[in-house]
């Protein structure tokens, strides 16, 4: 008797891991229908970046500094429409543009600068500060918009 038991339990224990893997194939195989508890209505997607500071000292006391886009590369969906959220938090100005959309703008500290477009053409943008455009200036300051 306690043999017929163990072997319904086996077959009772295969049948719920064969049914949680079907489960699991359904929800995590296709991704794309799955939307996030927090998810933004599809009009538009908030990207919320921040301007940061690297400060170092060399050897001989020299004092280095770099400035940065945190994040550093942001990746959106061809057709989305983005809002670009930057808030300043080191450095005084940030004067900044976005080649190849046409977009412009200014981060001052302890402001939030917003610019928003549609990411219509695949491709890299370069999201670049023009007072820290190389190493001699604390760059370079330089975020990349992939369009995917």
């Amino acid at each position: 008797m306690s043999r017929i038991i163990m072997i319904k339990r086996k077959h009772l224990v295969v049948a719920a891991a064969a049914l949680l893997l079907a489960l699991s194939g359904l929800l995590y195989g296709n991704r794309d229908h799955i939307i996030p508890a927090l998810a933004q209505t599809p009009a538009e997607r908030t990207i919320h970046m921040v301007v940061g500071e690297y400060k170092s000292t060399t050897i001989e006391g020299k004092t280095i500094e770099a400035y940065r886009w945190d994040p550093g590369t942001v990746v959106v969906r061809k057709g989305e429409r983005i809002k670009l959220s930057i808030f300043g938090v080191n450095g005084d100005s940030h004067p900044f543009l976005i080649e190849g959309l046409n977009i412009s703008g200014e981060v001052k500290k302890g402001k939030e600068t917003v610019v928003s477009f549609i990411a219509d053409q695949e491709g890299t943008y370069r999201l670049i500060c023009m007072t820290h455009a190389d190493s001699a200036h604390g760059g370079p300051m330089i975020g990349y918009i992939v369009v995917d």
